[in-house]
């Protein structure tokens, strides 16, 4: 197949085609750009070049407007988009960048919850197509330069800023923000980032910069005292949540919030804080978010608490967040979840623990480049599996999936595709049993996919 025929042929029908131009620029971008969504290594870059590059053609605009820098393993997507629910409450022009997107790709570009508009993204490439031609950068590059971009002229005051991978060489390490976070550190991208927690935090603390401020979110003994000396080394204050806010428990309710119980040196702040998000998982971002405001409101952000509890109840509806423990229906309960290393997996089971049912049936799918011997040991063995793949390249054939997790005792049946096995799952279930999806990020917007139709 002559990808650059159809690229050129894409090209010419989307500066032609005044009318449904935006789903042929999102397939020229797709077949142009090495995506590292889909295909994996084959698209990664190790390199900065071409971000700076794009960033001196487009004249910098990521120096037009202030931003927080959020990388880490886990929960820097809901930490991004919490903080950037409770920045909008709080008065601020908020813009939020975050990837990789479920099922639009305008999902990873917003300003005050709004993603960027189709007919911005047809414009942006048809306006730049000459020089993207020449440069050939990848998916993500092209990306962070279309966000940082769009939120100049959007005149955003201030944009949360999610990491892709690692840190160090990440396009959007370009940045100078106001507070740089990382949320944690856990293995994953091995082949990128190191095979040894010390050697990820590594690249995790490429984000650092000088005398800006440092958030991270868990203390390990194989980590702390690398963020700690990279932040003594750049002169920036550093500051571990754990430290300030502690969040022993959290009830999930049946008004469909999770409440908090906070504490701070012992005694209870926040009292009736809830949230529309509702993993236990919450429970270690909580305390990120939390102190990330009181070092805003020290570097002069006016953030009131009324703008916490409405950020923080309204953060879904605000920020348009999907697939962190995402309740789509009852009787039986039908569970997104877009967990897909050893750390997220154990936090999952966790609140299947905590949650009543009768028997899971799980949707499983994963990327052919990850470590899934890690995650099928943790998962439950007296539930029933339905094998499946994502309909992208790097997606792991179901067959291969089934026998390995065979090997952990974990019993199902194989399907081509998400569909098919997530109405098997539906199906089989009983009013009082649990249906889970995940995985991958990709099985669970195959599967959203589907349930939107």
């Amino acid at each position: 197949m002559n990808y650059r025929l159809i690229n050129f042929e894409l090209l010419i029908t989307l500066i032609k085609d005044p009318m449904n131009t935006y789903e042929k620029t999102c397939s020229w971008l797709f077949l142009q750009l090495p995506m590292y969504q889909r295909q994996g290594k084959a698209a990664y870059k190790d390199t900065l070049e071409n971000t700076e590059k794009l960033d001196a053609y487009f004249h910098h605009p990521h120096r037009n407007f202030q931003s927080i820098h959020i990388g880490g393993t886990n929960g820097k997507g809901s930490v991004s988009h919490v903080l950037a629910a409770i920045l909008q409450k709080a008065g601020y022009r908020v813009g939020l960048y975050t990837s990789p997107h479920l099922m639009d790709f305008r999902e990873r570009i917003k300003v005050n919850g709004e993603m960027i508009s189709k007919k911005e993204v047809v414009q942006w490439v048809k306006g730049h197509e000459v020089f993207i031609e020449e440069l050939k950068p990848s998916f993500f590059e092209m990306t962070v330069a279309m966000a940082f971009d769009y939120f100049s002229r959007s005149e955003v005051e201030i944009a949360v800023i999610e990491v892709g991978m690692g840190g160090r060489l990440d396009s959007t390490n370009i940045l100078t923000p106001v507070l740089s976070i990382i949320t944690n550190i856990s293995r994953d991208h091995v082949e990128f980032l190191g095979n040894t927690h010390e050697q990820i935090a590594m690249e995790k603390a490429g984000i650092i910069k000088d005398r800006i401020p440092v958030l991270i979110g868990e203390e390990k003994k194989e980590t702390y005292h690398v963020f700690e000396s990279q932040a003594k080394r750049k002169h920036s204050p550093f500051y571990s949540a754990q430290r300030f806010f502690q969040v022993p428990y959290s009830v999930l309710a049946e008004d469909g919030f999770q409440y908090f119980n906070i504490r701070q040196s012992r005694r209870i702040v926040y009292p009736g804080l809830k949230s529309d998000m509702t993993g236990i998982v919450q429970r270690k971002n909580l305390p990120v978010v939390l102190e990330a405001i009181e070092i805003l409101r020290r570097n002069r952000f006016s953030i009131s608490n009324n703008a916490v509890y409405d950020g923080l109840a309204n953060a879904k509806t605000i920020s348009g967040l999907h697939g962190r423990w995402e309740v789509v229906e009852k009787n039986p309960w039908l569970v997104l979840d877009t967990a897909h290393n050893q750390a997220g997996i154990r936090e999952i089971v966790k609140q299947l623990e905590e949650v009543r049912f009768n028997k899971l049936h799980m949707v499983l799918g994963v990327v052919s480049d990850k470590e899934i011997d890690h995650v099928l040991r943790l998962l439950p063995r007296d539930g029933q599996y339905y094998f499946t793949r994502a309909q992208i390249p790097r997606a792991l054939d179901q067959k291969i999936l089934a026998a390995k997790a065979a090997y952990y005792g974990l019993k199902g049946d194989l399907f081509e595709a998400v569909p098919e096995a997530l109405e098997a799952a539906r199906q089989n279930a009983d009013s009082e049993d649990l249906i889970l999806v995940g995985g991958s990020t990709f099985i669970v917007a195959d599967a959203m996919m589907e349930l939107q139709k």
